[in-house]
């Protein structure tokens, strides 16, 4: 047995022992190539130049650049598609939870549901009339008075931002939030307590509702957490939709949230449209738009302006620097270094000097430098860039409409969750227009025609169907 193992394995080198004599020649031929040679060894000059090897001195091949663009179109395409669903999911989280706010408290809270007569002052015809037709005249009355006041006072907010009256805007807004963080989230709070029958002093009372307002400014005119700021955004707008269902009677909410939604397709599609002036002048001047009208799913734009002013007052100070001291040496004494110097310290400044010759700075120098290309890479602000943004209007809507749907369907949970499922399909279809379009669109058209052709298909289609059969005890 052992002596057939060594037959075995002296059989075994005898067949391996011809291989290194090939080797050697490997090394060669793979020279010869890399050199520019034809391919097939060591080539003539005339050949190595149009040789047909992976590179040709040291250069990429000529059919490598279309290989690159094509890498990075599937690359863009591939982000694109990427942000895409990832803009959906950060859409509909909040969208869902303002409108699951609102149903939430049309079913337990039974104030915003009970007719009591009181109107706002922008719907001062009464829909409790003897005649349809009079009733009906008397919405699309209410309806006209509300589009003509939302109307105006987009135009008084683009001419003020169109001048530059910044702060008239910013204390509009401040007085806007102090009212909504503050005397309706005291009712909100107050009707809650009361239906869940929760003992409370004013006192303690009071200090949470000053709490919660007080942050809630600071958050949204101010600086703070972002997951805090959409929050507070949220409940702003729940708090709205809830006085909408409350206050405005029920032909002329469905006739409004209709009107709005055409009102939003001319305001930002149209060339003269208020809504669409209003960003394309954001845009040139490359200023955010405020806070306090746009839900941002990224960092309060507030927070980025403080970051970003600090280098470049920075960068100022230092050219002014540079300026004031135009004959500057790039040696410094020695006594102006800082402690931790990074290595260029003293005898490296000295070693420079001795191989370059001292360096002077001028302008021209200045200039040179500054247009030369930076190796440093850009900063990563494809979050920001990204990031999407929804007016809290429509926020508004969003909810008003299923919290109409809710409060209008006699308890019906079929026509509130018809309404939901079409304001999100709505809002899927319009993030897809904008990622095709890629410009400002309204994302109340689709959305709410949607939501409206759900509310009365089911309302008067569906449901009475469903209550037929489950008279029957017949089930599908």
């Amino acid at each position: 047995m052992a002596n057939n193992a060594e037959d075995i394995e002296n059989n075994m080198e005898t067949n391996v022992s011809p291989e290194p004599t090939q080797q050697p020649q490997e090394p060669g031929g793979i020279r010869a190539r890399s050199r520019g040679g034809d391919g097939e060894g060591g080539g003539g000059g005339d050949g190595g130049g149009n040789g047909s090897g992976p590179e040709q001195n040291g250069q990429p091949p000529a059919a490598q650049p279309p290989r690159v663009v094509e890498t990075e179109e599937d690359e863009d395409e591939e982000l694109t598609l990427k942000y895409g669903a990832k803009h959906v999911i950060m859409l509909f989280v909040p969208v869902t939870l303002c409108m699951v706010v609102v149903v939430a408290t049309i079913k337990s809270v039974s104030f915003y549901t009970q007719n009591d007569g009181q109107r706002l002052i922008y719907t001062p015809f009464p829909e409790d009339t003897d005649t349809v037709g009079q009733r009906a005249v008397n919405s699309i009355l209410n309806a006209t008075i509300m589009i003509t006041v939302i109307i105006v006072m987009t135009l008084v907010l683009v001419l003020l931002y169109k001048y530059r009256c910044y702060k008239v805007i910013q204390g509009w807004l401040f007085l806007s939030s102090l009212l909504l963080l503050f005397f309706f989230s005291y009712i909100y709070l107050k009707e809650v307590f009361k239906t869940y029958n929760v003992a409370m002093d004013y006192f303690t009372l009071a200090v949470i509702i000053w709490n919660f307002g007080v942050v809630g400014m600071m958050c949204i005119h101010w600086k703070g957490p972002l997951r805090l700021q959409q929050a507070y955004l949220i409940m702003i707008s729940a708090l709205m939709a809830l006085v909408f269902i409350k206050y405005l009677p029920e032909w002329t909410a469905w006739l409004i949230l209709a009107v709005i939604s055409v009102y939003d397709l001319l305001a930002v599609l149209c060339p003269k449209g208020p809504l669409r002036i209003l960003v394309e002048t954001a845009q040139e001047r490359n200023e955010p738009i405020f806070p306090a009208l746009i839900y941002s799913s990224t960092m309060v734009w507030l927070v980025n302006m403080a970051d970003t002013d600090r280098p470049k007052r920075n960068s100022t100070e230092a050219a002014t620097a540079q300026q004031e001291d135009p004959e500057g040496v790039a040696s410094p004494a020695p006594s102006s270094l800082p402690q931790d110097d990074g290595g260029f310290n003293p005898s490296w400044v000295n070693q420079q000097q001795h191989q370059l010759g001292p360096i002077q700075s001028t302008e021209e120098t200045r200039r040179e430098i500054q247009q030369m290309p930076s190796a440093r890479p850009p900063v990563d602000d494809d979050d920001e860039e990204r990031g999407v943004k929804l007016g809290l209007g429509d926020f508004i809507f969003y909810s008003m409409l299923v919290g109409k749907a809710s409060a209008t369907a006699s308890g019906d949970w079929n026509t509130t969750l018809a309404c939901f499922v079409a304001i999100l399909i709505g809002l899927c279809l319009t993030l897809l227009l904008l990622a095709i379009f890629k410009k400002a669109l309204p994302a109340l058209p689709i959305s709410i025609f949607f939501g409206l052709v759900f509310y009365f298909a089911t309302d008067n289609l569906v449901q009475p169907f469903m209550d037929k059969l489950a008279l029957h005890q017949f089930y599908i």
